[in-house]
């Protein structure tokens, strides 16, 4: 089938279809690396040991940091070529494309220079102790290493899917997934190259899927293909992305400082122990969460597309579908974690002391997920139609204006139950205010449109 046709399918087949069709894959990729982040936790658990666990949960939020600009210019590029593309405006997209790969480069390596100047600082603020902080070092070291790749890979994962490519997307990261796993029993299990052979099995995959993206993506027959003269940044283009992109940026950037109070709440009242469940009961939660993740990468070109085509019906019945499926796996999430919390924590260690603080996690974590699913999928949506302000707000209100004074406040009272207390309370008033925002927005959207 024609490039071109692949686009404009967005606003004329079947809206449920074009769902699974693009939404599918994605599950199936973010699925994918969620267990591969899963088996890769396990293998780090069971072979380097319950304190190489704790240190791996003070990098998250230095991978939500560096997620954070990666997001920025990723989740901005692919939103505005999936409006460029319901608008068939095919020249703009694909400058799109060739400033996203340039925005990249230099978003990259930049992030790259500045972080590994001040590692040690850095790590120590986020929550690292004296045992923890060699464990975080090893993994960031090699990771910073490879931000550019990184980036690129995730940035050019999000033109595929845009450009009506959800397969090759799939594709792309299964292919990272399965290699990641190949590695890290490799290089952890056979050289026991520890926790820095993990980082180095990602950077590797990720290395060889941009490899074969990029192939993709210089195929002259596509529809948006890379050529010269679309890397010259172009200043009204950077302003498009970045100003969509500031959505998930401040998402991704509230997430770091969230996790960071989070380690500092958790080493405060439970030790190193605490930590390293809170890094379990964040790996088990993300694997449902990113069931949501790709519903929305699913819903994001579709969405985009037919608000560019001023085609509201179709639009709304994207958004509805999205929410639909979002709760389902949520609630099934949420009774999994109430029937067999300890089975999901044995997976990460034998330590009894981290299986009781992990499973206990698992559960208070995961008490309102069916909650959770409506609320990502509403501020998802503003951002693939460009609105920006509500966006962000949707998106900080769940992590800044409830999650952070609540985990200063409740441990004053519970203690470290109280840590965990803060994130179901604050994941149920965010779920409010996204019902709040979303049905005062909705007689915008009812105006009769084309089918």
């Amino acid at each position: 089938m024609d490039n071109k046709q692949k686009a404009l399918e967005l606003g004329t087949k079947p809206v449920g279809g074009l769902l699974a069709q693009y939404a599918l894959p994605a599950i199936v990729a973010m699925t994918a690396s969620s267990l591969y982040n899963i088996i890769d936790r396990a293998f780090i658990g069971q072979v380097v040991g319950a304190d190489a666990i704790a240190g791996l949960g003070i990098t998250f939020p230095f991978m939500n940091l560096s997620g954070a600009f990666g997001a920025a210019v990723g989740v901005g590029a692919s939103t505005c070529i999936s409006v460029k593309l319901g608008q068939r405006d095919y020249k703009t997209a694909e400058l799109l494309l060739g400033n996203t790969v340039t925005l990249n480069l230099i978003v990259g390596v930049l992030f790259m220079a500045v972080c590994m100047v001040f590692l040690d600082p850095i790590l120590l603020f986020f929550g690292a102790s004296e045992v923890t902080l060699p464990y975080a070092r090893e993994f960031m070291q090699v990771i910073l290493l490879g931000n550019v790749v990184t980036h690129m890979y995730f940035g050019m994962n999000a033109v595929l899917r845009a450009s009506g490519k959800p397969r090759q997307a799939m594709y792309a990261t299964l292919f990272t997934v399965g290699c990641n796993v190949a590695l890290v029993i490799a290089f952890v299990w056979w050289f026991h190259w520890g926790i820095r052979g993990a980082a180095l099995a990602t950077i590797t995959s990720q290395s060889l899927a941009l490899c074969w993206q990029m192939w993709i993506l210089s195929n002259k027959r596509e529809l948006l293909h890379l050529r010269s003269g679309i890397y010259r940044l172009k200043s009204m283009l950077v302003r498009n992305i970045i100003g969509i992109g500031i959505s998930p940026f401040l998402m991704n950037a509230a997430a770091c400082i969230i996790v960071i109070f989070m380690n500092k709440q958790f080493l405060r009242y439970g030790g190193d122990m605490a930590v390293g469940a809170y890094s379990i009961a964040n790996a088990i939660g993300m694997l449902f969460f990113m069931f949501v993740l790709g519903i929305n990468q699913g819903m994001q070109p579709i969405a985009g597309y037919n608000f560019g085509a001023r085609k509201f019906d179709r639009m709304l019945r994207c958004l509805y579908l999205s929410i639909f499926w979002a709760t389902v796996v949520m609630t099934a999430g949420w009774l999994l974690a109430l029937l067999v919390p300890q089975q999901m924590a044995r997976i990460f260690t034998t330590d009894p002391t981290l299986i009781k603080l992990g499973a206990d996690g698992i559960m208070i974590n995961m008490l309102v997920f069916p909650l959770i699913g409506f609320q990502a999928v509403t501020g998802n949506f503003f951002q693939c139609i460009g609105r920006v302000r509500i966006s962000i707000f949707l998106s900080l209100s769940r992590q800044l204006l409830f999650l952070l004074p609540l985990i200063l406040v409740f441990p004053l009272f519970w203690g470290l139950n109280g840590v965990w207390a803060a994130l179901p309370a604050s994941d149920t008033l965010a779920a409010v205010v996204a019902a709040v925002v979303m049905w005062r927005s909705m007689p915008e959207f009812k105006h009769p449109s084309g089918s």
